[in-house]
């Protein structure tokens, strides 16, 4: 998870608050009286524009420009008459932030309410209202603040920018030189008209909505045995696939199923989108901004600023699965491995979900993000989508380019370049064995070594409180795949392990299980915790050497815990945790995680831009929001799941060539073993990718 952009908010707001600190009595009085001048902005602006003419322009004017001050006179005529759209007009213009001195630094007015104005004028063009927010530097306190104004839609943002520019002159005799309104932070109530990419887009997923109603009603009304339902049907069906997503497995009911790997997986998955809902709220409207120098330095904030640890889960769990499945697959067809078919086969599974996500993010989240801040609430730049949309579906994003056309894909491609490497580990510890172990563990050293060493020679910052990574260094230190190879190759250790034991049972004495927990959740406090002492504002920074071992160890110490819960939990000692971790509950959550991770960011998108009012930074606050986001999230993600995922999974299974039957001496499972080689070993457990129950059934 990308923890970048909070550290950079969190400096920020802690720099603006040593700034406020460090103001003498003398100077907080020169504000003071300097903020007494400062009435309504919109009186201010009208006071200003009764003098003011078209030689105040510096500029000849457009013709443009003199259809804008021909409205500007009506407006002026407008409320002197008081008319009631000149009235909205400048109702819905925001005033100086209250509680600047505690971070809020912004006010938003009435947005609906000026793009509502739509008001026609004896025989000239419709006024319309454009809202903009203003930029107004507010001296010494805060480097700049944003105010609402509403003016008539013709008037340009250069020559808004004009109005605004002489008005602060009058009022605080200060010269800007930045611009204080332009085009980004501007709307009006017209659309552009949908090209032909988002009429493509809606089209798609319209056909693929009917073909799933179509389906599920032949489904309902025609076959109602259910073995006699035609593939096509079946796969489109949303009564089929539903059935099929939440079916429950009761745990263990199949020895060869590790149930506890749906837990961990669902578990990481809320910890991602927890974490960037943390995001969001921390870059929201908050009127309470500086409340987050506070919060960087508590406890809770460790779990949200070491969010990254989630996605090493998956990582882990990823490496686990695929040795454990493959080297079962191996066994059964003698070392021979279709790698082609694997990677083909891998492809195609991903690829259709991760094109319409980027169709998605691209074209129709700008259509439902209607609302004020739309500029600012921008997690992701979508416009890096129409030049690095390709090196996302070529999966080489993490290295190709710094502008990611979804920020969150970087993990897709760091596993998908770990899974191409895979055969050489898999074929590795198929005919060397424990040799091939050793070698694998030397590797995940020297790999940790040379994240070690990069951070030592390039001197990147990875205090998360008080510097994080940014810039060149996240592309370095977090989006750079042999960063989160040592989880990946722990869990492929740990599947290696439980391939060799697979149905052994280790009898453990009670002082061994009681310190395998202790020395597992030491491991995973540290990991959290240990930076806390340093996050705290008195506290002396972390030397780089410091910052570099706890970066690099906690990469390796993370997997190490997790090998310990996965191994208790599966030969007994998982106590309450297996309880929780293995309840049936997790499994149609696991099943969604694919689609759950890809959109979870756009619903967060859609909420964060739509915001019309400040919000207050609390945890409970953002639990709130947390809460409505997941939501939406899941109800998102199965439809997702309904129309694109599952039919093209069972589509692509179809086309797929199928392994010849083994003769009727073998066992029938062994040749559904055989078969989940080049078909099912992909499915490991990662925030995009499910691997059910009976996917696990091979495990042995």
């Amino acid at each position: 998870m990308d923890t970048v952009k909070l550290i950079i908010i969190g400096l920020l707001f802690y720099l603006g608050l040593a700034q406020v600190s460090s103001l003498q009595v003398a100077t907080n009085s020169a504000i003071s009286n300097q903020a007494k001048k400062f009435r309504p902005f919109y009186t201010e602006f009208l006071d200003f524009y009764k003098n003011f003419s078209q030689d105040d322009l510096e500029e000849d004017p457009t013709p443009e420009d003199l259809q804008c001050l021909a409205d500007m006179d009506r407006l002026k005529r407008g409320v002197t008459l008081y008319t009631l759209w000149a009235r909205k007009m400048m109702d819905s213009w925001g005033s100086y932030p209250n509680g600047l001195l505690y971070g809020n630094s912004i006010d938003m007015g009435n947005y609906d309410e000026c793009l509502s104005i739509d008001k026609e004028i004896a025989n000239n063009p419709n006024i319309k209202g454009k809202y903009c927010l203003a930029r107004v530097p507010f001296p010494v306190v805060i480097s700049e603040s944003r105010v609402a104004v509403c003016f008539p839609s013709s008037c340009s943002s250069a020559l808004i920018d004009t109005f605004m520019k002489q008005m602060f002159y009058e009022m605080v005799n200060l010269n800007f030189t930045k611009a204080i309104v332009d085009d980004e932070y501007c709307k009006t109530v017209d659309k552009e008209p949908y090209d032909a990419l988002t009429i493509f887009t809606i089209v798609l997923l319209s056909i693929l909505a009917a073909a799933m109603l179509l389906a599920t009603l032949c489904d309902y009304f025609f076959f109602e045995d259910q073995s006699k339902l035609p593939e096509v049907i079946k796969v489109f069906s949303a009564r089929a696939n539903s059935r099929a997503l939440f079916r429950l497995v009761q745990p263990k009911s199949n020895p060869n199923v590790i149930d506890c790997l749906h837990g961990l997986r669902c578990m990481s998955l809320i910890w991602v989108i927890f974490g960037h809902q943390y995001m969001f709220a921390i870059m929201g409207p908050n009127i309470n901004g500086l409340k987050l120098v506070s919060w960087i330095a508590s406890p809770f904030a460790s779990f949200i600023l070491h969010g990254f640890f989630s996605v090493d889960t998956f990582f882990f769990l990823s490496g686990l699965l695929l040795v454990m499945i493959a080297l079962r697959s191996l066994e059964k067809t003698k070392g021979r491995l279709n790698i082609p078919l694997m990677y083909l086969h891998r492809y195609l599974r991903l690829t259709p979900v991760v094109a319409v996500a980027i169709l998605m993010h691209m074209k129709l989240l700008p259509i439902m993000n209607d609302g004020p801040l739309t500029y600012r609430a921008q997690f992701d730049n979508y416009d890096h989508c129409h030049r690095t949309w390709y090196l996302t579906l070529l999966y080489v994003q993490n290295y190709a380019t710094p502008d990611l056309c979804m920020n969150h894909t970087w993990y897709l491609a760091v596993d998908m370049q770990l899974y191409i490497l895979s055969p050489i580990f898999l074929i590795a510890l198929y005919k060397w064995g424990k040799k091939a172990a050793a070698a694998i563990f030397l590797l995940m050293l020297l790999l940790s070594g040379c994240l070690f060493a990069t951070i030592m020679t390039k001197k990147y910052p990875v205090d998360f409180a008080k510097g994080g990574i940014s810039g060149e260094s996240n592309r370095k230190l977090y989006w750079a795949t042999h960063v989160h190879a040592a989880p990946w190759l722990i869990g492929l250790l740990l599947g290696y392990f439980l391939h060799l034991n697979r149905n052994k049972s280790f009898k453990l004495n009670r002082i061994f299980i009681w310190l395998g927990w202790i020395v597992s959740l030491a491991m995973l406090f540290a990991s959290l915790f240990a930076l806390y002492p340093a996050a705290q504002w008195s506290a002396e920074a972390l030397t780089l050497g410091e910052q570099a071992a706890y970066y690099t160890l906690s990469r390796i110490a993370w997997p190490l815990a997790l090998c310990w819960v996965v191994f208790a939990c599966m030969q007994g000692y998982g106590g309450l945790a297996n309880s929780f971790l293995s309840s049936p509950l997790w499994q149609p959550l696991s099943k969604l995680s694919f689609t759950a991770y890809m959109f979870h960011i756009f619903m967060q998108q859609v909420h964060a831009r739509r915001l019309r009012t400040n919000a207050v930074f609390t945890d409970y606050d953002v639990m709130l929001y947390f809460w409505q986001a997941f939501g939406f999230t899941l109800l998102m993600s199965y439809v997702i799941y309904i129309i694109v995922e599952a039919p093209f999974g069972a589509l692509e299974g179809m086309m797929m060539p199928q392994r010849k039957p083994k003769p009727k001496t073998e066992a029938p499972d062994e040749t559904q073993t055989d078969k989940i080689l080049v078909v099912e070993v992909q499915k490991t457990a990662e925030p995009h990718e499910h691997a059910t129950s009976s996917e696990q059934q091979q495990i042995e």
